[in-house]
């Protein structure tokens, strides 16, 4: 078991870099074996659930090189087996094989996604999408069995009940080599959607309106290879600008799309962080006098799920009470008592989150990271309290955040990753 160890204190300067997006790269590493030759993706981060992904696509037998940053994936002689269980558990994302076995080879067995648990999160709307296609969906001993007969899958027009990323994208990889025209309405519109368009459309797809809340598909018969950059990570960006208000003098960050982080750049305005929005970078300079602010996450362009965690420390440093309400998960909440006992001066009521402040120190004590997005709370509020912070649970942090004891020591931070041998 590692632990993550954290003595406070110290002010954050200089730069860092952002990495490709986790959650496109978790929708275009499945995406990939659609082609029927070697597909190179750029930007790719160092991180569990690439790895996870790249053993699932190991035992299907497609062939893999990872370098840390480009991965090549040559589907060539791929075959389609049942999806290892033990993987599918630690990976929601692994959901995407649905979409991507069933177009590939008509058929798929697919262990149901694990993941952070942050409620429920059903996939009926991806098996809705499915089955206007024209496949056969059966839930089989906590495994999906995936089918179609000889006539193939089908464009067809079919509504989202929820915007859904997830479901968006996997009836995107379904729709592709579907016969005739498919038409999703009430799409999500996150950048990433449009990342997995665009890296379709460079094998040979014709998918139009990503971005927007319908999309276009015209089936083609054949994918072929290409190469991909991933877009910049705006929650890993969002999560360092985070920490930097909170805990930084003056920090650049490096590689980011700044359209995609409006959500959170206004909430920071409002609040009043001090930063220099360049074309691809951001420089925050040292925070004081922070006003309190009310944040309602909702789907894209609004402000993002995976922003909420990350930004609540900064908002113990704001004069009065923030309030927090996650529409998209409400009971994304945990990292709230674990603040407390920090020292925080916070709250949980019906699933409302209540911050009163400023507080005059976080104290450093053990704490555990529930999911990803509270382990990034936590490492920033042990970068702001006082002695020594421990966290456990790193595994969740390591899932979706390349290089984080590096990236924070070379902006002057004191942490340090350990194993703990008691374990």
């Amino acid at each position: 078991m590692k632990k993550l160890v954290i003595n406070g204190g110290k002010k954050l300067s200089g730069e860092v870099t952002i990495n490709g997006a986790k959650n496109s790269t978790v929708a275009l590493i499945p995406a990939a074996i659609l082609a029927d030759s070697p597909v190179v993706l750029e930007g790719v981060p160092d991180i569990q659930d690439v790895h996870s992904l790249i053993d699932i696509l190991n035992i299907m037998k497609v062939e893999t090189t990872f370098d840390g940053s480009t991965l090549t994936i040559d589907p060539t002689h791929m075959v389609s087996i049942p999806m290892p269980n033990g993987k599918i558990k630690s990976l929601r994302a692994s959901y995407y094989f649905m979409g991507a076995l069933l177009t590939k080879f008509g058929k798929g067995v697919v262990g149901l996604p694990g993941g952070c648990f942050l409620g429920p999160r059903p996939i009926d709307q991806h098996l809705k999408g499915f089955r206007a296609l024209g496949a056969t969906v059966d839930n089989e001993m906590g495994a999906m069995y995936l089918r179609t007969d000889e006539k193939g899958l089908v464009g067809t027009r079919m509504y989202l009940d929820v915007v859904s990323i997830g479901a968006t994208i996997n009836v995107m990889l379904a729709a592709v080599k579907a016969k005739g025209k498919t038409i999703i309405e009430n799409a999500a519109r996150e950048p990433e959607i449009i990342d997995i368009a665009t890296l379709l459309n460079n094998m040979g797809a014709k998918v139009r309106g990503a971005g927007t809340d319908i999309i276009r598909i015209d089936g083609v018969d054949e994918l072929h290879g290409c190469r991909h950059t991933i877009i910049p990570d705006r929650i890993e960006a969002g999560t360092y600008l985070s920490m930097a208000a909170a805990a930084g003098s003056d920090v650049l960050i490096n590689n980011v799309i700044v359209e995609h982080l409006e959500g959170l750049l206004a909430k920071l305005e409002e609040m009043g962080v001090p930063m220099e929005i360049g074309e691809d970078s951001i420089r925050v300079k040292e925070a004081t006098h922070l006003k309190a602010i009310n944040i309602k996450t909702l789907p894209y362009p609004g402000f993002a799920t995976d922003l909420q965690q990350p930004l609540t420390p900064l908002l113990l440093k704001a004069t009065g009470t923030s309030l927090i309400t996650d529409t998209i998960y409400p009971k994304r909440v945990k990292h709230i008592p674990e603040l407390v006992r920090m020292g925080a001066n916070a709250r949980v009521e019906s699933d409302m989150i209540l911050i009163e402040g400023p507080i005059k120190q976080l104290h450093g004590v053990e704490v555990e990271a529930s999911d990803l997005r509270a382990g990034a709370c936590l490492v920033t509020a042990g970068l702001m309290a006082e002695g020594t912070t421990t966290i456990t649970g790193v595994e969740n942090i390591l899932r979706g955040y390349d290089h984080i004891v590096e990236k924070l020591t070379a902006l002057g931070a004191d942490v340090e990753m350990i194993e703990d041998d008691n374990k």
